[in-house]
């Protein structure tokens, strides 16, 4: 493995009031060589605080820091940002990641090997190394109820939840096709993205990258998650918040989106089949 990965990618980072983790992900990718500075393109989300005043200030050298004029959520943060790309790949990460190493070679390698992989998702681990496990199905309204509720940690639904989070095909470190991978951290083939026309904007938060995996897989691409692909997620999950919790209310509002797109059954996972109207 080479030690450093210029020209291959640029790395997307949406900011909202989190500089401090913008700065420290971006730090990460420059030390380790994983994109060079004029690779880099953070979104400054119109955020209210004094962020891009410190990102102006702060971010090493040649970094593009675009700044939005209003804050349309996650996905409409990453088409900007998208926009300003010019590499074969694009890798979308949140601010609230940062990398250790260079294991990401694995899922750039993995493209190289495999013409019809459209997204790979990258294996995203606390601080300390516990998995994430960022591999999903695509949901039933059950799941849906199981993944908001506690009743999901319990039987019969907690084999079900398992099952939804794919957590079984991990056990054989080889990389596997997921059905969604967590828009967290994940590399998108740039021509790809644009051809499907990026994230979709009508999601503010949460659901859009379940949405664009579906469009992956419409255009006859894989979605693929590579055990060893390390991204380090220091993150609480708000979705998991309950169904009346801004966070919650926010989730089922996507997924209510969702489902004038796709699919989503009321006990049976859809598979990816399933999921065209």
């Amino acid at each position: 493995m080479s030690m450093s990965m210029p020209g291959v990618l640029n790395a997307v980072v949406v900011n909202y009031r989190t500089s401090d983790l913008t700065l420290k992900c971006v730090e990460s990718i420059v030390r380790l060589g994983i994109a060079a500075p004029e690779e880099i393109v953070v979104v400054e989300n119109a955020s209210p605080d004094d962020s891009f005043e410190r990102l102006s200030r702060e971010l090493p050298q040649g970094i593009r820091l675009v700044r939005s004029a209003t804050n349309g959520g996650f996905g409409a943060g990453v088409n900007l940002g998208a926009a300003a790309c010019d590499r074969e790949f694009i890798l979308v990460l949140n601010p609230d990641t940062y990398f250790e190493d260079l294991s990401i070679q694995q899922a750039i390698e993995l493209f190289d090997r495999e013409a019809d992989v459209g997204i790979v998702g990258l294996d995203l681990v606390y601080p300390g190394g516990v998995r994430q496990f960022s591999a999903r199905r695509f949901y039933s309204l059950l799941d849906v109820v199981g993944r908001r509720l506690p009743i999901g940690r319990y039987w019969p639904f907690k084999p079900r939840i398992d099952r939804h989070m794919m957590l079984s095909a991990w056990d054989t470190d080889q990389p596997f096709d997921a059905e969604w991978v967590m828009g967290t951290g994940f590399i998108v083939r740039r021509a790809l993205f644009n051809r499907i026309g990026g994230m979709d904007e009508a999601y503010f938060l949460y659901m859009e990258d379940v949405d664009l995996c579906a469009r992956v897989w419409q255009a006859d691409f894989r979605v693929v998650c590579v055990p060893g692909a390390k991204l380090v997620h220091d993150h609480q999950r708000n979705s998991a918040a309950g169904p009346f919790s801004w966070a919650g209310r926010l989730h089922l509002k996507s997924l209510m989106r969702f489902r004038k797109k796709f699919r989503v059954p009321l006990f049976r996972q859809p598979g990816i089949t399933g999921l065209w109207r």
